[in-house]
């Protein structure tokens, strides 16, 4: 079981690495502000249902989270974050449709009970549209996101300007009393992480 006290999801700063080559699925290593490896993420290609798992290191002998689309017909958009030891779901990553498709990427974070508790929007519109129609100056204007609750920032996620790697900075230091739980925060940088990936 993986609690929200686990020291690896105590830190105030996280970067997500992809991996440089990889044939069949996205895989990413999520280290702290020193460089240390706290958890490592893989997505498996050529499933029916979005299957990404969190794992405490590269070995993935300790499962942690793993974050899925409910069934095969789930055109919803929505991502169940579920704690990998008790099967207890921590809470749901919700993706608005066509606005994320066609404006501005638009998320809700929902609580266990499917209560909107925070919401993650891609910052200003006009970059956004840059990003999506102008794909030559998109590697100019990386991607940043705000996770918002009750009007105040609990976490930003900016990704650095690499052509190549993609690497995401996650800054929970907003959120110091951990108000958004800290696994759903990870959660949602691994999830941008694999859509980023895929579009590219």
């Amino acid at each position: 079981m993986t609690e929200p006290h686990d020291p690896r999801f105590q830190r105030p700063y996280y970067t997500i690495r992809s991996k440089f080559f990889r044939i069949f699925g996205d895989a990413f290593h999520l280290y702290d502000d020193q460089g240390d490896l706290v958890l490592y993420s893989e997505m498996k290609r050529f499933r029916l249902r979005e299957d990404i798992r969190l794992y405490a290191d590269e070995s993935m002998k300790d499962e942690l989270l793993r974050i899925n689309t409910r069934s095969i017909f789930d055109f919803s958009g929505a991502y169940d974050v579920v704690d990998s030891g008790t099967d207890e779901r921590v809470g749901t990553l919700r993706r608005a449709g066509l606005k994320s498709s066609f404006l501005q990427d638009h998320w809700s974070i929902l609580d266990p009970d499917g209560n909107e508790i925070a919401t993650l929007e891609e910052d200003y519109m006009v970059k956004a549209l840059v990003r999506r129609y102008l794909e030559i100056l998109s590697i100019l204007l990386p991607q940043r996101y705000h996770a918002t609750l009750n009007g105040r920032t609990m976490a930003s996620y900016q990704q650095r300007f690499n052509p190549v790697i993609l690497k995401l900075d996650l800054d929970f230091s907003g959120d110091p009393d951990q108000q958004l739980d800290r696994r759903l925060g990870l959660a949602a940088g691994v999830l941008l992480s694999a859509i980023e990936g895929r579009q590219e």
